[in-house]
């Protein structure tokens, strides 16, 4: 399971504050609703039933593109260490 770092700060129009690097991310509402669930601990498998009831993607590239995310996540060190 992916975890954000707990020190990230999240507001809610979707900017983030890693108070470690001083760094600062902004991003779209489909990308907070799914760091949100990250962050509340919610599995691939619930945040794909979730994403692809509410919006007009199938499965497969949803996961496609939630990899990407997660990789994003992991290049800028928002997430912890697995």
């Amino acid at each position: 399971m992916i975890q954000i770092r707990k020190n990230i700060a999240i507001s809610d129009t979707g900017f983030l504050f890693d108070p470690f690097t001083g760094e600062s991310y902004s991003l779209n509402s489909t990308g907070l609703e799914i760091l949100l669930m990250l962050k509340n601990g919610n599995s691939l498998e619930e945040i794909s039933h979730k994403i692809t009831e509410k919006y007009d993607v199938d499965s497969e590239t949803f996961e496609r593109y939630f990899q990407d995310f997660i990789s994003t996540l992991r290049l800028y060190h928002l997430t912890e260490n697995e």
